[in-house]
């Protein structure tokens, strides 16, 4: 059995990704996005707003995320509730913690 190139194959990967961010070819598949947030005094987000202008509030966001209507964002189990959270792609900026607040 020949060996795998464990981290080739990854480094490809990765470009692929940084590539088409590079390009502006992020594909959503007609999707909205999340653009900007609203927190609390806490600094929760407890709001989102999308590149349509669409202001969702927390748990408006979390049923549009898991019908697949929000791109880039995933909903996990957590804390014993449901949470939204950015698709993990090595880019912090575009982390919903770091998006500008509206």
């Amino acid at each position: 059995m020949a060996e795998k190139d464990f981290e080739k194959i990854y480094n490809e990967y990765r470009n692929q990704t940084e590539q088409s961010v590079e390009i502006g070819q992020v594909n959503t598949d007609g999707k909205e996005q999340i653009v900007a947030v609203k927190k609390n005094d806490d600094g929760d987000i407890i709001a989102f707003k999308t590149d349509t202008g669409r202001e969702l509030d927390y748990v408006t966001a979390l049923d549009e995320a898991k019908a697949g209507n929000l791109a880039h964002v995933d909903v996990f189990h957590k804390y014993g509730r449901d949470i939204i959270r950015s698709e993990p792609d090595g880019i912090k900026e575009n982390n919903l913690d770091n998006l500008p607040e509206f």
